[in-house]
């Protein structure tokens, strides 16, 4: 990877000084590698004064510590990165590895942070070996894949739209707290007056488990 790719990590202007956050820039942390949007932004001076470092839309980033150690995506905007991320960039495709990155996810993770337990860095992602067919190849192996990515991000708005359309059928189609007639009723139910309340131990039978100790277990 150290061949092919420049790389570089950031760092975290001092939180005490008030002058560094709320401008502009986007502040990319780990867990936000893959997000549109970051919860802190950083001012100028918080740049310069510190190792935070610049990267720009369509770079590949790697989460290096944290609980999505090994986590890569292709930054969707442009902003700083803090030292728990690893910046590559290549001269011909970053989807290319991007993708193989993310095949090998589970493979580096096995390798460098044996039991979940550790950190990547720099150095580690950049001694990994990646094979590498020619130019041509590597740009339709991205095209394919990041076209699904495409289609698996298009299904994910509107599952997520579809959730909260149900959230709020939920809130009418059930009566509010204190009350006994939901807002909202199919046609044929206008009429049928209000619900009848009543305790679940009234209308079912109610049981539970039993626990067993290890003198129970047979062999």
């Amino acid at each position: 990877m150290g061949e092919v790719c420049d790389s570089f990590s950031g760092g975290t202007p001092t939180t005490t000084k008030k002058q560094y956050y709320g401008g502009s820039i986007p502040f990319i942390r780990s867990a936000e590698i893959a997000d549109e949007i970051t919860e802190l932004f950083l001012t100028d001076e918080g740049v310069k004064a510190s190792s935070a470092k610049i990267v720009s839309k369509g770079d590949v980033l790697v989460a290096l510590y944290g609980a999505n150690s090994g986590d890569v995506a292709l930054s969707k905007i442009s902003g700083a990165i803090n030292q728990a991320i690893l910046c590559l960039r290549l001269s011909v495709s970053n989807e290319f590895i991007y993708h193989y990155l993310t095949h090998k996810k589970g493979l580096i993770i096995a390798t460098y942070i044996q039991g979940g337990q550790g950190n990547l860095s720099g150095e580690i992602v950049c001694s990994i070996s990646i094979g590498f067919p020619d130019n041509e190849e590597q740009q339709k192996i991205a095209h394919c894949l990041s076209s699904l990515d495409e289609v698996i991000g298009l299904q994910a708005k509107k599952v997520q739209a579809l959730k909260q359309h149900k959230k709020g059928l939920m809130q009418q189609l059930f009566p509010a707290e204190g009350e006994t007639t939901p807002r909202l009723r199919f046609p044929e139910f206008r009429e049928a007056g209000a619900w009848e309340v009543r305790r679940l131990g009234e209308i079912g039978k109610i049981s539970k488990g039993k626990g067993i100790s290890k003198s129970d277990i047979k062999p």
